[in-house]
């Protein structure tokens, strides 16, 4: 009699799918053992990890950071492969760039005097609700003292005497407003536009704000949970980029794989797994059939006795939200209330090809700076009507590398979706119009109260061929509206928890093993970023989750650790 190999699918060949394909496949002295095949409903591998071209320069579409190279799993990976140099430019090969030029809407320039308290405040909040920073009773001696104080009453109780239910949003806003409290108040500057220092330290938090979000993918900092912050897990080191792309790390996992067990554009329909016994059933002499069937969009169907899903957290919540059938029967209560209570929103980059003809000079360079945007409040009847409402809540713009005239800028929720719409020509143009307008303005134009927030050094950087900054091309991501993702990554509401995060990464049925007549054990295995509760939204999270699913798998067959 010949024996059945145990036949395991893996849907999804992004990160978590190729990182389990490669553990199965590579076991020392087991390459044998299992039928083993992914499918991938896109035209190519990588999931949400696409390296691409724009203007000669190497981009990333998704994700782009190491993030820390201390005891990093995809940085082990790109030194092994050579992966981190090239002679190609690519996005962010100089690292983060410093010293940004501050604009104020208006076309304003701040020095640091005014910036860097608000920057530093937003820090220590931030650096307090992930437990990075202890707070100390004492009197504020310096002003990193005094954003500790102000860090620690906006501290509240809620109603459970925790922070179960507060936000970071409601945390970062309470503690702005005890910065306000425990500073002298502010006199109000007049002259320097419309803007007051009041004002001006608000649109500079919410600048902030707004590049956490895209950190977090969360659309509105009031739906994260507060309490996650500290349970997230950062690894120490620098944070870069791949010179040879993030997709050199997937190309590698995906090359000792035969060829042929990738299968590309095959969408699956729908899971029909075994959640109870049913008639018909032989446990004692195994079953007629494999225990789940897949289904495709072309009519196939493939059976497993195993399958991994590493689909987001996007499809897997639209398969719960509309009833689409996706599985039959439906995942049970515990897990389809963890995924709809978790958070997976939208962030999406722009690239813009500079016009060589808009001559921007950067102090004595002609190089495009890197350029930070503080904007009126939407409440604000100073807000210019020129500047379109999608670029509002963007917080930067800037070369992907030093003298690169590719620039860059991220997008998160609405948004984000509201670029997604957008034609190109509506995208240039508004991109032109703000920027135009922030790079526009003289030191005729402001009078000596201006001088006095600016320190005298106004308007450094100009356009030298007018005052439009004009763009020939653009190149943006669309992760929301893309049917095989719907979103980015994902993200701890407030309402849910790291629990929830690991009830993703609980295998279907539950272990029925002390039952006299068990069901198929581990029929359906979960894996991705959205199943790790210490690197949830990250690629080395769906590097864990992968290689989490796959020694599960070996692990029940009796051969982990070979």
């Amino acid at each position: 009699m010949v024996v059945k190999k145990p036949r395991v699918v893996i849907i999804g060949a992004g990160m978590a799918g190729l990182t389990a394909a490669n553990k199965l496949y590579t076991a020392t002295g087991f390459k044998e053992l299992f039928e083993l095949c992914v499918v991938e409903g896109g035209t190519r591998i990588g999931g949400r990890i696409n390296t691409s071209e724009f203007g000669g320069d190497r981009i990333e579409m998704g994700a782009t950071w190491i993030h820390g190279i201390g005891d990093s799993p995809i940085h082990k990976i790109a030194q092994e492969i050579n992966s981190l140099e090239s002679e190609q430019p690519w996005e962010c090969m100089d690292g983060f760039l410093d010293e940004p030029t501050t604009i104020a809407e208006g076309g304003f320039e701040l020095q640091p005097s005014i910036v860097d308290p608000v920057m530093n405040l937003f820090k220590n909040l931030m650096d307090y609700a992930q437990g990075k920073l202890s707070l100390t009773e004492g009197s504020a001696k310096s002003e990193v003292d005094r954003y500790k104080l102000a860090a620690k009453a906006s501290k509240i109780s809620t109603s459970n005497g925790g922070y179960g239910k507060l936000s970071l949003g409601s945390f970062l806003r309470q503690g702005l407003d005890a910065y306000w409290v425990s500073v002298k108040e502010q006199e109000e500057l007049k002259g320097y536009g419309n803007w007051s220092r009041k004002l001006l330290e608000e649109a500079i938090f919410a600048m902030n704000e707004n590049t956490q979000r895209t950190y977090t993918s969360a659309g509105d900092l009031l739906t994260l949970d507060y309490s996650a912050e500290s349970e997230y897990i950062m690894f120490p080191g620098e944070e870069i980029t791949i010179a040879k792309g993030y997709l050199s790390i997937i190309e590698a996992l995906a090359s000792v794989l035969p060829p042929g067990l990738i299968q590309l554009g095959r969408k699956v329909t729908k899971i029909e797994w075994q959640p109870e016994r049913h008639q018909g059933m032989d446990v004692a002499n195994g079953y007629d059939s494999r225990p789940v069937k897949l289904h495709f969009c072309d009519g196939s169907v493939i059976s497993a006795d195993h399958v991994i899903i590493t689909v987001s957290l996007g499809v897997l919540k639209a398969a719960i939200r509309d009833d689409s059938g996706m599985f039959s029967p439906p995942l049970p209560s515990f897990k389809a209330e963890a995924i709809t209570r978790l958070g997976f929103g939208v962030v999406n980059k722009l690239f813009l090809q500079l016009n060589p003809t808009s001559g921007i000079k950067h102090g004595d360079v002609n190089r495009f700076p890197f350029l930070q945007m503080f904007f009126h409040q939407p409440e604000s009847e100073y807000r210019l009507k020129k500047i379109p409402w999608w670029i509002r809540r963007t917080a930067s713009l800037c070369p992907i590398y030093n003298n690169s005239s590719v620039l860059l800028s991220w997008f998160a929720g609405e948004e984000a979706l509201e670029l997604e719409s957008l034609k190109d020509e509506e995208i240039i143009s508004g991109a032109s119009t703000t920027i135009s307008s922030f790079l526009s303005y003289s030191n005729t134009e402001m009078n000596s109260s201006s001088h006095k927030l600016c320190n005298g050094n106004v308007n450094s950087v100009e356009n030298s061929h007018g005052n439009e900054v004009k763009f020939s091309k653009v190149l943006k991501s669309q992760w929301g509206t893309d049917p095989l993702f719907l979103g980015s990554y994902s993200y701890v509401t407030v309402g849910s928890s790291g629990d929830d995060l690991d009830i993703m990464a609980e295998p279907l049925p539950k272990d029925s093993s002390s039952e006299p007549a068990a069901l198929p054990p581990l029929q359906i295995l979960f894996a991705g970023e959205a199943t790790h509760r210490t690197h949830y939204s990250t690629t080395h999270g769906a590097y864990f989750s992968g290689l989490r699913e796959a020694n599960r798998l070996l692990q029940h067959y009796h051969c982990l650790g070979v």
